[in-house]
């Protein structure tokens, strides 16, 4: 795992629990919670990637790790940063 390019993702951490990063994204709805997991879905559908989404009222915490690479790899990197800029 690259931990500059973490460093360069502001509120991404790495769970070695799980193996990936993990970021917990705050909103002041349901209906804004799921339009934000709508467009992380458009992006994931994408890029052929696809995070683990814990998704609850006002809260969705994403995951990202690379399987096929047996970790976070640069997909998750490049997603994570996707996912910040919506």
């Amino acid at each position: 795992m690259n931990e500059e390019k973490l460093k360069g993702l502001a509120g991404w951490s790495f769970d070695s629990g799980k193996n990936c990063i993990v970021k917990e994204y705050q909103f002041k709805s349901y209906l804004k919670t799921i339009s934000f997991v709508n467009a992380i879905a458009w992006h994931a559908n994408k890029e052929n990637h696809h995070p683990d989404l814990e998704v609850s009222f006002g809260k969705c915490i994403v995951r990202l790790t690379t399987h096929d690479e047996g970790g976070v790899g640069e997909k998750d990197f490049s997603l994570a940063q996707k996912i910040d800029e919506l």
